[in-house]
Protein backbone atom coordinates (compact mmCIF):
# COMPACT_ATOMS: atom_id res chain seq x y z
CA UNK A 1 0.00 0.00 0.00
CA UNK A 2 1.45 3.40 -1.16
CA UNK A 3 1.63 6.01 1.47
CA UNK A 4 -1.24 7.94 -0.05
CA UNK A 5 -3.45 5.18 1.01
CA UNK A 6 -3.20 6.06 4.48
CA UNK A 7 -4.64 9.34 3.67
CA UNK A 8 -8.67 9.77 4.33
CA UNK A 9 -10.24 10.75 0.70
CA UNK A 10 -11.91 14.19 1.12
CA UNK A 11 -8.35 15.13 2.44
CA UNK A 12 -6.52 13.82 -0.48
CA UNK A 13 -8.41 15.32 -2.79
CA UNK A 14 -7.80 18.60 -0.74
CA UNK A 15 -4.07 18.49 -1.09
CA UNK A 16 -4.90 17.91 -5.02
CA UNK A 17 -6.79 21.22 -5.30
CA UNK A 18 -3.70 22.83 -3.79
CA UNK A 19 -1.84 21.05 -6.21
CA UNK A 20 -4.18 22.17 -8.89
CA UNK A 21 -3.71 26.34 -7.69
CA UNK A 22 -0.94 27.72 -10.15
CA UNK A 23 2.09 28.30 -7.35
CA UNK A 24 3.16 31.36 -9.64
CA UNK A 25 0.29 33.20 -8.82
CA UNK A 26 0.68 33.41 -5.07
CA UNK A 27 4.33 35.26 -5.39
CA UNK A 28 3.07 37.44 -7.73
CA UNK A 29 0.96 39.17 -4.72
CA UNK A 30 -2.81 38.15 -5.51
CA UNK A 31 -5.09 37.45 -2.49
CA UNK A 32 -5.04 34.65 -0.30
CA UNK A 33 -7.79 32.73 1.50
CA UNK A 34 -8.50 35.14 3.92
CA UNK A 35 -8.99 38.02 1.36
CA UNK A 36 -5.10 39.71 1.82
CA UNK A 37 -2.17 40.63 -0.08
CA UNK A 38 0.83 38.15 -0.30
CA UNK A 39 4.36 39.13 -0.77
CA UNK A 40 4.69 39.87 -4.44
CA UNK A 41 8.41 38.78 -4.64
CA UNK A 42 8.29 39.58 -8.16
CA UNK A 43 7.60 43.01 -8.40
CA UNK A 44 10.03 43.45 -5.54
CA UNK A 45 12.80 41.47 -7.62
CA UNK A 46 12.01 44.24 -10.62
CA UNK A 47 11.78 46.99 -8.05
CA UNK A 48 15.79 46.31 -6.88
CA UNK A 49 16.34 45.57 -11.03
CA UNK A 50 15.51 49.18 -11.46
CA UNK A 51 17.74 50.96 -8.51
CA UNK A 52 20.16 53.48 -9.75
CA UNK A 53 24.11 52.84 -8.48
CA UNK A 54 25.48 55.70 -6.54
CA UNK A 55 27.97 58.31 -8.27
CA UNK A 56 30.15 58.81 -5.91
CA UNK A 57 32.39 55.87 -3.58
CA UNK A 58 30.58 56.86 -0.40
CA UNK A 59 27.19 56.73 -2.54
CA UNK A 60 28.19 53.26 -3.53
CA UNK A 61 29.43 51.48 -0.13
CA UNK A 62 26.71 52.96 1.43
CA UNK A 63 24.30 51.17 -1.09
CA UNK A 64 25.84 47.99 -0.86
CA UNK A 65 25.84 48.30 3.40
CA UNK A 66 22.17 48.77 2.77
CA UNK A 67 21.83 45.95 0.51
CA UNK A 68 23.30 43.36 2.75
CA UNK A 69 21.66 44.69 5.67
CA UNK A 70 18.20 44.05 3.04
CA UNK A 71 19.66 40.29 2.29
CA UNK A 72 20.04 39.90 6.21
CA UNK A 73 16.31 41.11 6.34
CA UNK A 74 15.16 38.65 3.59
CA UNK A 75 16.84 35.80 5.35
CA UNK A 76 14.66 36.68 8.57
CA UNK A 77 11.28 36.43 6.02
CA UNK A 78 12.47 33.46 4.55
CA UNK A 79 12.61 31.98 8.31
CA UNK A 80 9.07 33.05 9.16
CA UNK A 81 8.09 31.78 5.88
CA UNK A 82 9.47 28.33 6.51
CA UNK A 83 8.18 28.21 10.28
CA UNK A 84 4.50 29.29 8.73
CA UNK A 85 5.27 26.56 6.49
CA UNK A 86 5.29 23.75 8.28
CA UNK A 87 2.49 24.39 10.43
CA UNK A 88 0.42 25.12 7.35
CA UNK A 89 1.66 21.96 5.95
CA UNK A 90 0.59 19.92 9.32
CA UNK A 91 -2.55 21.51 9.50
CA UNK A 92 -3.69 20.16 5.97
CA UNK A 93 -2.33 17.12 6.94
CA UNK A 94 -4.32 16.62 10.09
CA UNK A 95 -6.93 17.32 7.94
CA UNK A 96 -6.47 14.51 5.96
CA UNK A 97 -5.58 11.87 8.50
CA UNK A 98 -2.26 11.60 8.22
CA UNK A 99 -0.72 10.17 11.62
CA UNK A 100 0.86 12.95 13.73
CA UNK A 101 4.01 11.11 14.07
CA UNK A 102 4.27 11.98 10.27
CA UNK A 103 3.18 14.68 10.02
CA UNK A 104 5.45 17.22 8.00
CA UNK A 105 7.92 14.33 7.61
CA UNK A 106 8.34 16.41 3.86
CA UNK A 107 8.28 19.86 4.96
CA UNK A 108 12.40 20.18 4.89
CA UNK A 109 12.77 19.00 1.65
CA UNK A 110 9.72 21.19 0.06
CA UNK A 111 11.53 24.26 1.68
CA UNK A 112 14.91 23.50 0.42
CA UNK A 113 13.94 22.83 -3.24
CA UNK A 114 12.21 26.37 -3.03
CA UNK A 115 15.56 27.82 -1.66
CA UNK A 116 16.96 25.87 -4.72
CA UNK A 117 18.76 23.54 -2.34
CA UNK A 118 19.41 20.04 -1.84
CA UNK A 119 16.32 18.28 -0.32
CA UNK A 120 18.72 16.95 2.23
CA UNK A 121 19.42 20.23 3.84
CA UNK A 122 16.24 20.57 4.16
CA UNK A 123 15.72 19.91 7.97
CA UNK A 124 18.75 21.56 9.03
CA UNK A 125 16.87 24.75 6.89
CA UNK A 126 13.55 24.14 8.92
CA UNK A 127 15.59 23.87 12.26
CA UNK A 128 17.52 26.70 11.78
CA UNK A 129 14.32 28.44 11.36
CA UNK A 130 12.22 27.12 13.78
CA UNK A 131 15.26 28.15 16.50
CA UNK A 132 15.27 31.62 15.30
CA UNK A 133 11.05 31.85 14.91
CA UNK A 134 10.85 30.41 18.39
CA UNK A 135 13.36 30.15 20.69
CA UNK A 136 15.90 33.42 19.62
CA UNK A 137 13.90 36.39 19.32
CA UNK A 138 16.85 38.33 19.61
CA UNK A 139 19.11 36.88 17.51
CA UNK A 140 15.79 36.77 15.12
CA UNK A 141 15.79 40.27 15.70
CA UNK A 142 19.01 40.97 15.05
CA UNK A 143 19.04 39.25 11.41
CA UNK A 144 16.12 41.24 10.73
CA UNK A 145 17.58 44.54 11.58
CA UNK A 146 20.72 43.76 9.38
CA UNK A 147 22.73 43.91 12.62
CA UNK A 148 23.77 39.82 11.36
CA UNK A 149 23.77 38.15 8.67
CA UNK A 150 22.07 34.52 8.09
CA UNK A 151 25.48 32.71 8.36
CA UNK A 152 26.09 34.11 11.87
CA UNK A 153 22.64 33.78 13.60
CA UNK A 154 23.16 29.59 12.14
CA UNK A 155 26.49 30.31 15.03
CA UNK A 156 24.07 31.09 17.29
CA UNK A 157 21.85 28.51 16.92
CA UNK A 158 24.24 26.14 16.15
CA UNK A 159 26.65 26.59 19.53
CA UNK A 160 22.97 27.14 21.38
CA UNK A 161 21.80 23.50 20.27
CA UNK A 162 22.75 21.50 23.41
CA UNK A 163 20.32 23.69 25.60
CA UNK A 164 17.04 23.40 26.71
CA UNK A 165 14.29 25.71 25.02
CA UNK A 166 14.47 27.88 28.74
CA UNK A 167 18.39 28.01 28.60
CA UNK A 168 18.95 28.60 25.00
CA UNK A 169 16.15 31.83 25.53
CA UNK A 170 18.25 32.74 28.26
CA UNK A 171 21.96 32.69 26.50
CA UNK A 172 20.05 34.73 23.61
CA UNK A 173 18.50 36.98 26.12
CA UNK A 174 22.74 37.58 27.70
CA UNK A 175 23.97 37.96 24.47
CA UNK A 176 21.56 40.28 22.92
CA UNK A 177 22.77 40.49 19.31
CA UNK A 178 20.24 42.97 18.31
CA UNK A 179 21.51 45.56 21.14
CA UNK A 180 24.70 45.94 18.66
CA UNK A 181 27.18 42.85 20.88
CA UNK A 182 28.54 41.80 17.82
CA UNK A 183 28.97 44.97 16.01
CA UNK A 184 32.71 44.48 14.47
CA UNK A 185 32.39 40.59 15.60
CA UNK A 186 33.89 37.98 13.14
CA UNK A 187 32.99 34.31 13.20
CA UNK A 188 35.25 32.94 15.84
CA UNK A 189 34.23 35.77 18.10
CA UNK A 190 31.02 35.06 17.97
CA UNK A 191 31.07 31.30 18.15
CA UNK A 192 33.49 31.72 21.65
CA UNK A 193 30.62 34.10 23.44
CA UNK A 194 28.28 31.65 22.33
CA UNK A 195 29.93 29.21 23.63
CA UNK A 196 31.12 30.89 26.59
CA UNK A 197 27.40 32.39 27.52
CA UNK A 198 26.11 28.22 26.51
CA UNK A 199 28.48 26.86 29.02
CA UNK A 200 27.49 28.86 32.43
CA UNK A 201 24.35 28.13 31.88
CA UNK A 202 24.65 24.49 31.33
CA UNK A 203 28.06 22.84 31.89
CA UNK A 204 26.50 19.58 31.72
CA UNK A 205 24.96 19.66 28.34
CA UNK A 206 27.91 21.36 27.20
CA UNK A 207 30.25 18.48 27.75
CA UNK A 208 27.56 15.78 26.43
CA UNK A 209 27.54 17.41 23.00
CA UNK A 210 31.55 16.66 22.74
CA UNK A 211 31.42 13.31 24.24
CA UNK A 212 28.21 13.03 21.74
CA UNK A 213 30.23 14.50 18.77
CA UNK A 214 32.57 11.60 18.47
CA UNK A 215 29.10 9.88 17.13
CA UNK A 216 29.16 12.29 13.64
CA UNK A 217 32.98 11.07 12.76
CA UNK A 218 32.72 10.30 9.00
CA UNK A 219 34.84 10.75 5.62
CA UNK A 220 33.67 13.31 3.05
CA UNK A 221 35.36 13.91 -0.58
CA UNK A 222 34.42 16.89 -3.05
CA UNK A 223 35.82 17.97 -5.94
CA UNK A 224 38.89 20.60 -6.10
CA UNK A 225 39.81 22.72 -8.98
CA UNK A 226 42.54 21.50 -11.83
CA UNK A 227 41.68 17.53 -11.42
CA UNK A 228 42.01 17.67 -7.35
CA UNK A 229 39.64 16.72 -4.32
CA UNK A 230 39.58 17.18 -1.04
CA UNK A 231 39.76 14.12 1.16
CA UNK A 232 37.95 15.13 4.88
CA UNK A 233 37.62 13.15 7.46
CA UNK A 234 35.89 14.64 10.95
CA UNK A 235 37.14 12.87 13.74
CA UNK A 236 37.64 12.97 17.55
CA UNK A 237 40.70 15.20 18.55
CA UNK A 238 42.75 12.43 20.02
CA UNK A 239 42.34 10.35 17.01
CA UNK A 240 43.20 13.51 14.31
CA UNK A 241 45.97 14.59 16.17
CA UNK A 242 47.61 10.97 15.92
CA UNK A 243 47.17 10.83 12.19
CA UNK A 244 48.73 13.95 11.46
CA UNK A 245 51.88 13.55 14.04
CA UNK A 246 52.25 9.92 12.30
CA UNK A 247 52.08 11.43 8.62
CA UNK A 248 54.50 14.44 9.69
CA UNK A 249 57.30 11.83 11.24
CA UNK A 250 56.96 10.09 7.70
CA UNK A 251 57.60 13.53 6.13
CA UNK A 252 60.62 14.52 8.40
CA UNK A 253 62.10 11.12 8.01
CA UNK A 254 61.67 11.00 4.15
CA UNK A 255 62.95 15.00 4.12
CA UNK A 256 65.71 13.84 6.54
CA UNK A 257 66.73 11.19 3.68
CA UNK A 258 66.95 13.67 0.82
CA UNK A 259 63.88 13.30 -0.61
CA UNK A 260 62.62 16.05 -3.54
CA UNK A 261 59.02 16.20 -2.38
CA UNK A 262 57.80 19.04 -0.36
CA UNK A 263 57.16 17.78 2.98
CA UNK A 264 53.26 18.48 2.09
CA UNK A 265 53.31 16.27 -0.87
CA UNK A 266 55.20 13.64 1.12
CA UNK A 267 52.41 14.03 3.92
CA UNK A 268 49.26 13.55 1.14
CA UNK A 269 51.57 10.47 -0.84
CA UNK A 270 51.56 8.77 2.66
CA UNK A 271 48.51 8.79 3.41
CA UNK A 272 47.09 7.20 0.03
CA UNK A 273 49.62 4.73 0.70
CA UNK A 274 48.71 3.69 4.41
CA UNK A 275 44.84 3.67 3.53
CA UNK A 276 45.16 1.75 0.30
CA UNK A 277 47.77 -0.15 1.07
CA UNK A 278 49.81 0.29 -2.36
CA UNK A 279 51.97 3.34 -3.80
CA UNK A 280 49.34 5.10 -5.93
CA UNK A 281 46.29 4.19 -4.81
CA UNK A 282 44.98 2.85 -7.58
CA UNK A 283 45.18 -0.96 -7.65
CA UNK A 284 42.36 -2.67 -6.48
CA UNK A 285 39.40 0.47 -7.15
CA UNK A 286 37.27 0.83 -10.03
CA UNK A 287 37.43 4.12 -11.48
CA UNK A 288 34.88 4.83 -14.29
CA UNK A 289 36.71 7.60 -16.36
CA UNK A 290 33.87 8.17 -19.40
CA UNK A 291 35.32 9.86 -22.53
CA UNK A 292 35.45 9.77 -26.24
CA UNK A 293 36.79 7.56 -28.30
CA UNK A 294 38.59 10.97 -29.95
CA UNK A 295 39.95 12.11 -27.12
CA UNK A 296 41.29 8.33 -26.03
CA UNK A 297 42.59 7.45 -29.60
CA UNK A 298 43.18 10.77 -31.58
CA UNK A 299 44.44 13.18 -29.36
CA UNK A 300 41.12 15.34 -29.11
CA UNK A 301 40.42 17.97 -26.63
CA UNK A 302 37.05 16.88 -25.41
CA UNK A 303 36.88 16.60 -21.66
CA UNK A 304 36.34 13.66 -19.83
CA UNK A 305 34.34 12.62 -16.88
CA UNK A 306 35.21 10.50 -13.52
CA UNK A 307 32.46 9.47 -11.82
CA UNK A 308 32.44 10.74 -8.43
CA UNK A 309 34.14 14.03 -9.11
CA UNK A 310 33.21 15.73 -12.01
CA UNK A 311 34.58 17.14 -15.47
CA UNK A 312 38.38 16.76 -15.96
CA UNK A 313 41.02 17.33 -19.09
CA UNK A 314 41.42 15.26 -21.75
CA UNK A 315 44.96 15.09 -21.37
CA UNK A 316 44.62 13.92 -17.89
CA UNK A 317 42.17 11.32 -19.00
CA UNK A 318 43.99 10.06 -21.13
CA UNK A 319 47.55 10.38 -18.78
CA UNK A 320 45.85 7.94 -16.20
CA UNK A 321 44.81 5.39 -19.27
CA UNK A 322 48.16 5.38 -20.37
CA UNK A 323 49.71 4.71 -16.85
CA UNK A 324 47.17 1.34 -16.41
CA UNK A 325 48.30 0.52 -20.01
CA UNK A 326 51.82 0.38 -19.14
CA UNK A 327 51.50 -1.04 -15.96
CA UNK A 328 49.92 -3.64 -17.53
CA UNK A 329 52.05 -4.08 -20.29
CA UNK A 330 54.74 -4.72 -17.80
CA UNK A 331 53.22 -7.89 -16.10
CA UNK A 332 51.84 -9.05 -20.25
CA UNK A 333 48.39 -7.98 -19.59
CA UNK A 334 47.74 -5.64 -21.88
CA UNK A 335 43.99 -4.31 -22.54
CA UNK A 336 42.24 -4.04 -25.71
CA UNK A 337 38.76 -2.51 -26.74
CA UNK A 338 36.07 -4.89 -27.98
CA UNK A 339 32.91 -5.20 -29.27
CA UNK A 340 29.54 -3.08 -28.14
CA UNK A 341 29.12 -3.20 -24.46
CA UNK A 342 32.21 -6.14 -23.51
CA UNK A 343 35.81 -5.76 -21.89
CA UNK A 344 38.55 -7.43 -22.94
CA UNK A 345 42.66 -8.51 -21.98
CA UNK A 346 45.05 -9.35 -24.68
CA UNK A 347 44.98 -12.73 -24.33
CA UNK A 348 41.24 -12.33 -25.94
CA UNK A 349 40.47 -12.02 -29.45
CA UNK A 350 38.77 -9.38 -31.47
CA UNK A 351 40.48 -6.38 -29.66
CA UNK A 352 42.53 -2.88 -30.35
CA UNK A 353 45.41 -2.48 -28.46
CA UNK A 354 45.81 1.34 -26.79
CA UNK A 355 48.59 2.92 -27.16
CA UNK A 356 50.98 3.41 -24.42
CA UNK A 357 50.76 6.66 -22.47
CA UNK A 358 53.15 8.34 -20.03
CA UNK A 359 51.98 7.84 -16.34
CA UNK A 360 51.01 11.18 -14.64
CA UNK A 361 53.06 11.67 -11.69
CA UNK A 362 52.05 9.84 -8.31
CA UNK A 363 50.48 7.28 -10.37
CA UNK A 364 52.82 4.76 -11.17
CA UNK A 365 51.10 2.18 -9.52
CA UNK A 366 50.32 -1.32 -11.60
CA UNK A 367 46.15 -1.05 -12.95
CA UNK A 368 44.41 -2.56 -15.58
CA UNK A 369 42.05 -0.99 -17.59
CA UNK A 370 39.06 -2.22 -19.08
CA UNK A 371 37.07 -0.10 -21.94
CA UNK A 372 33.33 -0.34 -22.26
CA UNK A 373 31.82 0.96 -24.78
CA UNK A 374 28.71 3.52 -24.38
CA UNK A 375 26.50 4.13 -27.38
CA UNK A 376 24.73 7.73 -27.26
CA UNK A 377 21.93 9.66 -29.76
CA UNK A 378 23.54 11.68 -32.11
CA UNK A 379 21.56 14.91 -31.51
CA UNK A 380 21.23 14.60 -27.45
CA UNK A 381 23.96 12.53 -26.51
CA UNK A 382 21.81 10.42 -24.30
CA UNK A 383 22.63 6.98 -23.77
CA UNK A 384 20.30 4.61 -25.69
CA UNK A 385 18.16 2.54 -24.11
CA UNK A 386 18.34 -1.14 -22.38
CA UNK A 387 15.43 -2.76 -20.36
CA UNK A 388 14.11 -5.33 -18.49
CA UNK A 389 11.12 -7.00 -17.04
CA UNK A 390 11.91 -7.61 -13.64
CA UNK A 391 10.76 -5.42 -10.39
CA UNK A 392 14.51 -4.80 -9.19
CA UNK A 393 17.28 -3.05 -11.45
CA UNK A 394 19.69 -5.93 -12.89
CA UNK A 395 22.94 -4.90 -12.57
CA UNK A 396 23.93 -3.88 -15.90
CA UNK A 397 20.78 -1.51 -16.27
CA UNK A 398 21.66 0.07 -12.90
CA UNK A 399 25.12 0.15 -14.16
CA UNK A 400 23.98 1.94 -17.13
CA UNK A 401 21.70 4.40 -14.90
CA UNK A 402 24.73 5.37 -12.87
CA UNK A 403 26.78 6.53 -15.99
CA UNK A 404 23.98 8.37 -17.03
CA UNK A 405 23.09 10.02 -14.08
CA UNK A 406 26.36 10.47 -12.46
CA UNK A 407 24.67 12.16 -9.51
CA UNK A 408 21.56 12.05 -8.10
CA UNK A 409 18.95 13.21 -10.10
CA UNK A 410 16.68 15.57 -7.87
CA UNK A 411 17.19 19.09 -8.59
CA UNK A 412 19.61 20.69 -6.70
CA UNK A 413 20.54 17.57 -5.47
CA UNK A 414 24.92 16.52 -5.62
CA UNK A 415 25.05 13.75 -3.59
CA UNK A 416 26.73 10.15 -4.41
CA UNK A 417 23.42 7.89 -6.27
CA UNK A 418 23.37 5.47 -3.54
CA UNK A 419 19.77 3.98 -4.68
CA UNK A 420 18.43 3.22 -8.47
CA UNK A 421 14.96 3.57 -8.79
CA UNK A 422 11.34 3.62 -10.37
CA UNK A 423 10.32 7.48 -11.63
CA UNK A 424 6.83 6.17 -11.96
CA UNK A 425 6.79 3.45 -9.02
CA UNK A 426 5.93 -0.09 -9.80
CA UNK A 427 2.88 -0.35 -8.07
CA UNK A 428 1.69 2.22 -9.80
CA UNK A 429 2.61 0.57 -12.98
CA UNK A 430 6.17 1.57 -13.68
CA UNK A 431 7.99 -0.34 -15.89
CA UNK A 432 12.10 -1.28 -15.20
CA UNK A 433 13.24 0.60 -18.05
CA UNK A 434 16.63 3.13 -18.46
CA UNK A 435 13.49 5.65 -19.07
CA UNK A 436 11.53 4.95 -15.72
CA UNK A 437 15.09 4.96 -14.04
CA UNK A 438 16.75 7.37 -12.02
CA UNK A 439 19.88 7.31 -9.39
CA UNK A 440 19.04 8.88 -6.27
CA UNK A 441 20.77 9.26 -3.03
CA UNK A 442 19.53 7.92 0.14
CA UNK A 443 17.30 10.69 1.52
CA UNK A 444 15.95 11.61 -1.55
CA UNK A 445 15.03 8.14 -2.53
CA UNK A 446 12.48 7.83 1.49
CA UNK A 447 11.54 11.88 0.56
CA UNK A 448 9.48 10.95 -2.92
CA UNK A 449 7.78 8.41 -1.05
CA UNK A 450 5.67 10.73 1.23
CA UNK A 451 2.16 11.19 0.55
CA UNK A 452 1.51 13.91 -2.36
CA UNK A 453 5.02 13.60 -3.79
CA UNK A 454 4.97 12.40 -7.60
CA UNK A 455 7.89 12.15 -10.57
CA UNK A 456 7.45 11.69 -13.58
CA UNK A 457 9.60 11.10 -17.12
CA UNK A 458 9.07 14.49 -19.35
CA UNK A 459 9.74 13.61 -23.04
CA UNK A 460 12.00 15.05 -24.88
CA UNK A 461 15.64 14.02 -26.40
CA UNK A 462 17.44 14.57 -23.24
CA UNK A 463 16.84 12.15 -20.19
CA UNK A 464 14.62 14.78 -18.11
CA UNK A 465 12.91 14.27 -14.33
CA UNK A 466 9.86 16.34 -13.12
CA UNK A 467 9.42 16.45 -9.21
CA UNK A 468 6.04 17.72 -7.80
CA UNK A 469 5.80 17.97 -3.99
CA UNK A 470 2.38 18.61 -2.19
CA UNK A 471 2.18 22.51 -2.87
CA UNK A 472 1.80 21.96 -6.56
CA UNK A 473 5.23 23.23 -7.36
CA UNK A 474 7.03 21.31 -9.78
CA UNK A 475 10.85 21.02 -10.34
CA UNK A 476 13.15 19.45 -13.47
CA UNK A 477 16.58 18.19 -13.38
CA UNK A 478 18.37 16.92 -16.59
CA UNK A 479 20.97 14.09 -17.00
CA UNK A 480 24.33 15.52 -17.58
CA UNK A 481 25.80 15.46 -21.13
CA UNK A 482 28.18 12.75 -21.48
CA UNK A 483 32.01 14.09 -23.17
CA UNK A 484 31.55 14.86 -26.87
CA UNK A 485 27.84 16.13 -26.37
CA UNK A 486 28.01 19.83 -25.71
CA UNK A 487 27.80 21.97 -22.48
CA UNK A 488 25.85 21.27 -19.85
CA UNK A 489 21.78 20.80 -20.56
CA UNK A 490 20.77 22.80 -17.51
CA UNK A 491 20.47 20.52 -14.12
CA UNK A 492 17.94 21.96 -12.60
CA UNK A 493 14.60 23.92 -13.43
CA UNK A 494 11.75 25.76 -11.44
CA UNK A 495 8.21 24.92 -12.75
Amino acid sequence: MGPEARWKGWGMEKIRERQGVDPGSIASGVGNEAGETVLGVPALIALLGGVRLGSSSVQLIDQLRGLEDMKSAIAGVQARAAVAFDLAQRREQALAGVPSSEQGQSSGAQIALARRESPSRGSRLLGLANALVTEMPRTMAALESGQLNEWRATLLVKETACLSVEDRRSVDEELAPDMGTFEGAGDKAIIAAAKAAAYRRDPRSVAQRATQAATGRMVSLRPAPDAMTYLTALLPVAQGVAIWAALSRKADSSRSGGESRTRAQVMADALVERVTGRRGGIAGVDLELIMTDRTLLQGDSEPARLKGYGIVPAAWARALVGAGEAASEAVGKMTRVTNEGHTARASEPGGRVLPPRTAPPAQDAEFNVWVRRLYTAPSSGELLTMDSKARLFPPRLRRFVEVRDDICRTPYCDAPIRHIDHVVPWHSGGTTTVGNGAGLCEACNHTKENPGWMAKQVSGEVHTLEVRTPTGHGYRSSAPPLPGHGGPQGPSLDI
